[in-house]
């Protein structure tokens, strides 16, 4: 059983749809900006940096794209899942965020494989990333859209995640500051 940290209302949803830095729609550009540690949340983002050469520290997937399941090479280009957790649509649970944490801690690079939905993750990602480390997600019809982890970023992603907590201490436990 999943512990739910974090649920998205329903009315917050348009809040998080600007992307959080710029989006690109090729993958050398975006890659020419990253130096240093790299998360990727979304299976095709994934692939693009795994058949770009550069395979992300720590890939958070969930085998579907736009509430569709991904095309075969997509899901080949993910490297088998080092973890399997539970996280239902709109929600973070205390095992993504624990899955995520150890993937970062790993030596070389680690897949997480989400049963559900990974769209949230990014926020977590902007915390347990260290300074200087780059996350890539996808913005859907758009491209991939390329966030820079610094204070600024982090201070927005925390407040976000405390504000659609449903479990403020577990969040603290998981993410402390």
């Amino acid at each position: 059983m999943s512990t739910v940290v974090v649920r998205l209302p329903d009315d917050r949803r348009a809040e998080l749809k600007p992307p959080l830095g710029p989006v690109f729609t090729d993958v050398d550009n975006l890659l020419s900006l990253v130096d240093g540690p790299l998360v990727a949340v979304g299976d095709v983002v994934t692939a693009h940096l795994e058949w770009a050469g550069r395979p992300p520290d720590l890939a958070v997937v969930d085998e579907q794209t736009e509430r569709s399941p991904v095309e075969d090479d997509v899901r080949a280009a993910a490297r088998e899942p080092d973890e399997r957790v539970e996280n239902p649509p709109a929600t973070l649970t205390a095992e993504l965020i624990e899955a995520m944490r150890a993937g970062l801690a790993a030596d070389g690079p680690t897949t997480v494989l989400v049963d559900g939905e990974e769209d949230l993750a990014t926020l977590p990602a902007l915390l347990l990333a260290p300074i200087g480390a780059s996350v890539v997600y996808g913005q859907p019809g758009e491209g991939m859209v390329l966030v820079g982890v610094y204070p600024g970023v982090r201070s927005k992603a925390r407040r976000w995640l405390e504000e659609m907590a449903v479990d403020a201490a577990r969040l603290d436990e998981l993410l402390p500051e």
